[in-house]
């Protein structure tokens, strides 16, 4: 199996304001670092080298970003230790918050991609459920569950 993750966002600006520059300005790059980093399998693409001209649900102004990587590991290292992290320290000045889950991960088979369908429905899954292995977020991962409760205990 590998695994799947859907993240949403709803920038506080137009993606074309200079206030979203900062964040604009580095998706190639960070894409790129995805695409290059260990088990890196697939992202979701729309008409350009990104995602955020394809909408989710009816709400034009949410931006998205899906893909499958071969472990938790391999995306937990791609997010927290690559540029994606310093990006990722200033979401409050660029992005909303939704007073709900934003960011599910769930396992495919090999070879699957996942649709924006599914994405959204184990999104909406874990909203309503809480994390399982159906949907689960970073918490329900089990190594970096005990890896939180050995460090906050």
């Amino acid at each position: 199996m590998h695994l799947a993750e859907l993240n949403i966002a709803r920038p506080l600006f137009p993606l074309d304001d200079p206030r979203m520059a900062g964040f604009v300005d580095n998706l190639d790059r960070v894409n790129a670092i995805a695409e290059r980093s260990p088990g890196f399998v697939w992202r979701l693409v729309g008409d350009g080298n990104d995602a955020t001209d394809i909408r989710f649900d009816d709400d034009p102004d949410v931006i998205i970003n899906i893909s499958v990587w071969e472990t938790a590991e391999h995306l937990e290292h791609f997010v927290w230790n690559t540029v994606h992290k310093q990006i990722y320290r200033h979401r409050p000045k660029w992005f909303s918050g939704f007073g709900r889950p934003y960011f599910v991960m769930w396992h495919v088979p090999v070879g699957h991609r996942p649709t924006l369908q599914e994405a959204r429905e184990r999104l909406d899954y874990l909203t309503a459920n809480g994390s399982s292995e159906h949907a689960f977020g970073w918490e329900g991962l089990p190594h970096l569950k005990r890896w939180m409760e050995e460090r906050c205990a």
